[in-house]
């Protein structure tokens, strides 16, 4: 081992320490739902999964996981092209694709490897890639594997983004977050589109954090524009409302989908979505599209807990989606609330830099269907003893002149 390296390493270590931004894994000993069992903290109320309906640990997604397992075993132990694929794969594929409205679709074991499969692949020299400056960061590193001109736009600024558009070259390509992971807000679809028809652009979206949450049946931002047939590619995950174990797709055209077949690095060099993920996603999915209870709950519950917050005195940045972000400043401070609220019962992640940009960081709720009043309740509380001691809000006693 290279002494120096070493040394480096453990140097850098220490200096996030003791800058209070060092991340600890947490280590959960149960299934996520909206309770789970952890080493560190016991049990505790789960505000930090993106298991948006619950469906992670639904009995009908683990028993067609276990039956996909049994079926095909663990895998092929090659890639699609050189050992062949499982029939899972494409009654999957043609599941997603049926689903959001598009001719194909094609899985990849997660959403990452699907935007670092699709960009570089149609992002080619001459070409240009537009992509908002809050995209996650899968699209920023699928950017710069391309040979296509990249260009970014402030975020949701279409004057910004005209203004790329007279700057391309060849194929322009406009590629967005559905829902941007550290806002929760939403991208501005109808314009976006509006702009790509105007200008010949094709529209990307990567809708992770709008499946099974936006729309009038969970089919994501785009249903929830009424824009469906408008986009042209989509990519996505599987492993958040749709089972919440791996995975992630693009879907599109017959000709886009066979061409990244022929390709796509990421498909041709990295083994299939294990089959036992794919039969859970696909039962998730026939789930979503059964139970529309299951979107009725979550609303309610994104709706009760948002007003709780605000009646506290907290200030979440505004938005429809699952992802309630509660801007506390520095990256210490929000590691540090956020370890004091796992001490009160309530699993929920502080992010600051370089996730989000400096003096921004954050307490980042999401609202899953799988929690009771009862759990909200629990954690409302836990939120205003923290944020009274971390003076993050006032106590309600002080404010109203209440004799202590």
């Amino acid at each position: 081992m290279n002494a120096a390296f070493e040394s480096k390493l453990a140097t850098d270590l220490a200096a996030l320490k003791a800058a209070g931004t060092y991340k600890t894994l947490r280590h959960l000993t149960t299934p996520m739902a909206g309770h789970a069992h952890m080493e560190e903290a016991g049990d505790v109320v789960v505000l930090s999964s993106n298991n948006y309906l619950g469906l992670s640990d639904h009995p009908e997604v683990v028993a067609a996981g276990i039956a996909g397992l049994e079926k095909y075993g663990a895998g092929t132990a090659s890639v699609r092209f050189i050992c062949g694929t499982y029939d899972i794969h494409r009654t999957l594929e043609a599941k997603i694709a049926s689903f959001f409205g598009f001719e194909a679709a094609l899985t990849y074991v997660s959403c990452w490897t699907a935007n670092e499969g699709l960009l570089p692949t149609i992002g080619t020299a001459g070409n240009t890639l537009i992509s908002d400056e809050l995209n996650h960061a899968s699209i920023i590193d699928g950017c710069r594997l391309a040979a296509a001109k990249r260009l970014r736009y402030k975020h949701a600024d279409m004057a910004d983004l005209e203004a790329k558009l007279n700057q391309a070259e060849g194929q322009a390509f406009i590629i967005t977050d559905g829902i941007f992971s550290m806002e929760g807000s939403l991208a501005n679809l109808p314009a976006i589109v509006e702009l790509a028809k105007r200008y010949g652009a094709v529209t990307i979206v990567d809708d992770s954090h709008g499946t099974g949450v936006m729309g009038r049946t969970g089919r994501g931002t785009i249903e929830h524009f009424g824009l469906e047939g408008e986009v042209d590619i989509l990519t996505g995950t599987l492993g958040k409302a749709l089972g919440g174990a791996a995975g992630g797709f693009v879907a599109g055209s017959a000709a886009l989908v066979d061409t990244l077949v022929q390709r796509s690095r990421t498909q041709l060099f990295s083994n299939a979505l294990p089959a036992t993920v794919a039969a859970s996603a696909l039962r998730a999915i026939e789930i979503l599209e059964t139970h529309p209870e299951l979107l009725a709950k979550q609303r309610e519950n994104i709706a009760y807990f948002r007003a709780g917050l605000e009646r506290l005195g907290f200030k979440p940045l505004p938005g429809p989606s699952a992802i309630v972000p509660i801007i506390v400043g520095e990256t210490a401070a929000a590691i540090a609330m956020s370890d004091r609220l796992l001490r009160e019962g309530v699993f929920v992640t502080g992010f600051g830099f370089p996730v989000v940009p400096e003096g921004t960081a954050r307490i980042r709720v999401q609202l899953s269907a799988a929690l009771e009043r009862a759990d909200l309740d629990r954690a409302l509380a836990a939120f205003e003893r923290v944020g009274i001691e971390v003076g993050a809000i006032e106590s309600k006693r002080l404010t109203e002149g209440a004799p202590l």
